[in-house]
């Protein structure tokens, strides 16, 4: 695998010492391994974007390479599998395996029960932790009663956490329902008590989740919709509301709207959190002067051609160019997701020849979704791409897609760990225990790895499996903390705002690169605007507790730092 470009070695060497400060001086002094630690640990892994890339908060690229994992999203509450195999050991090897990202499909349904405080039981799963019989131990309460689906929930993100696996969550469908993918919009469905989902329930469940975990950074992204989606039809002179559609005006079904005024509620208790948005369904040849008014044509020929471009559910972004995800001060947080497949799932035109990666961007992916990555806009993140494997068709586009991805280091997540998938099948055996060697072996090369082939955690402290790496490690940094330095003379005088060492005014991310880089050396007093600022809790020394502090202050972990 390539190296990815790194910015200042230097710079990146200082960020990774500070990366696990805090954690290692608690495992010094408990004398415990890495895994010892808390869930949300030192909140140090929120990543950003930068043009079609995402970075850490040091500056270092993170590419998310990782796996489906569905069951929450149905009515069974849980993550399929768990009937017959074990969580732990299942994440466990997952990890091994080099899988650093799962998405988790659930329902706004099963959100807001969980909101209201009263979570769904997860039905079948079995859980025991008994003298005479364990199985999934740790989805057990102390008393010995299997866990809610909340609970398992929690025990997910801390299995994961220590795995060195990252989590987004998807909302899937707006009720618990094993084909509730089908439904095409966010709203309008009925929960199994008879609640109506609203576009209001969405936004609340979403803007609950991410508050509740805004100081965990095991959950990373929220991919706010699975798949909006719905054909224009070809009667009415006004566009169906049944369907989702992109465009400027404040419709309920207007995707591209719904999905900013969510995205900005979430940003506002958890600012720190990455923003999924997927694309819908068809989309008007604006080019031609179309819109979502303008009927289909039925049969369409060369001389009455359709007026619209069709796309995979949740596949077409190509209202972007039109009218682009607009999150304000918070833009670097925005993902784009499309859903890609092959032949196997549906024998769209783009397969009627013997097609090409070239013939696949001239007629589909470039101005579907692969522009956006291109013309670096924002990152991409393939939330769904998979199928069977059939020595055929299916798995040139598969290995077509894959070998794109790498080139382009296009984040994604494969569809899927699970073998119940109808259309396309899992990386698991029925079992859930064993892997598809073959259909791994197409997927593999896609995962982050290095040239040894060790893969690469999302996550600073904790590394990938047992073989793998942390983010830390890649980067070259060790697990120290840095060397404590005296405070440097030429003091400002006058009033300091403490962290804001460039002096703009506000403490930003370019401040703690500030400090990295003066507490390793690379920089002297000189290249710092505000030298004052660097002593943040007012101890006459600049150390790496300064650095921590700065971290928790951008990841709103405190509010001011000490008087």
């Amino acid at each position: 695998m390539k190296q990815f470009w790194r910015k200042t070695a230097s710079v990146m060497t200082a960020a990774a010492l500070l990366a696990g400060t805090s954690v290692f001086f608690t495992d010094a002094m408990s004398g415990q391994g890495l895994r010892a630690g808390a869930v949300d640990d030192t909140n140090d892994d929120w990543l950003h974007a930068e043009g079609d890339k995402l970075y850490d908060m040091y500056g270092n690229e993170v590419w998310l390479t990782g796996a489906n994992w569905f069951g929450m999203n149905c009515s069974e509450c849980f993550l399929h599998g768990l009937w017959s195999c074990d969580m732990s050991d299942t994440l466990a090897s997952i990890a091994d395996h080099g899988i650093n990202l799962l998405r988790i499909p659930v329902s706004t349904e099963l959100l807001y029960y969980w909101m209201i405080g009263e979570p769904d039981p997860a039905s079948g799963i079995n859980a025991k932790n008994t003298p005479d019989y364990s199985f999934n131990p740790e989805l057990c309460r102390e008393d010995g009663t299997q866990m809610d689906s909340l609970e398992i929930f929690d025990v997910l993100l801390k299995l994961c956490k220590e795995n060195g696996i990252k989590v987004m969550v998807d909302v899937h469908s707006p009720d618990a329902n094993n084909s509730g993918h089908n439904y095409e919009l966010w709203y309008g469905k009925e929960m199994s008590t008879g609640v109506m989902v609203t576009t209001e329930i969405w936004m609340d469940t979403w803007v609950w989740l991410a508050d509740r975990y805004k100081n965990d950074d095991t959950l990373i992204a929220l991919d706010l919709k699975n798949e909006p989606h719905g054909k224009r039809g070809y009667d009415s002179a006004t566009c169906p509301t049944t369907i989702a559609k992109w465009d400027n005006s404040t419709d309920e079904n207007n995707w591209k709207y719904a999905a900013e005024t969510c995205a900005k509620k979430i940003l506002e208790v958890n600012p720190n959190v990455l923003i999924v948005v997927e694309g819908i369904e068809q989309y008007p040849k604006t080019e031609q002067g179309y819109n979502f008014d303008t009927p289909d044509v039925w049969e369409p020929t060369v001389n009455r051609p359709s007026p619209w471009h069709p796309a995979w559910w949740g596949g077409n972004l190509r209202g972007v160019k039109d009218y682009p995800i607009d999150l304000g001060e918070h833009q670097d947080k925005l993902v784009y997701s499309p859903h890609d497949y092959g032949p196997s799932v549906y024998p769209q035109t783009w397969f009627d020849k013997d097609f090409t990666t070239q013939t696949l961007l001239d007629d589909y992916w470039y101005d579907t979704w692969a522009y956006i990555d291109d013309q670096g806009i924002a990152p991409l993140l393939i939330g769904e791409w998979g199928g069977f494997m059939d020595a055929g068709k299916n798995q040139k586009w598969m290995s077509l897609l894959r070998d794109y991805m790498i080139e382009n280091h296009i984040n994604h997540t494969f569809w899927c760990i699970n073998p119940n998938s109808g259309d396309t099948g899992g990386l698991l055996d029925a079992t859930f225990s064993k892997w598809d060697e073959e259909k791994y072996g197409l997927m593999e090369p896609s995962l982050w790895q290095d040239d040894n082939g060790r893969y690469i955690s999302a996550d600073h402290v904790y590394p990938l499996g047992s073989n793998g790496q942390s983010l830390t490690e890649y980067y070259g940094g060790t697990p120290t903390p840095p060397t404590t330095t005296t405070k440097p003379a030429g003091t400002t005088s006058g009033t300091v705002t403490k962290g804001d060492l460039n002096k703009d005014g506000k403490v930003t991310i370019a401040d703690l690169l500030l400090m990295s880089r003066y507490l390793v050396r690379e920089i002297d007093a000189s290249k710092i605007p505000s030298t004052a600022a660097c002593d943040v809790n007012g101890d006459g020394r600049v150390n790496a507790v300064d650095c921590v502090l700065v971290k928790q202050f951008l990841a709103h972990l405190i509010d001011k730092f000490p008087a």
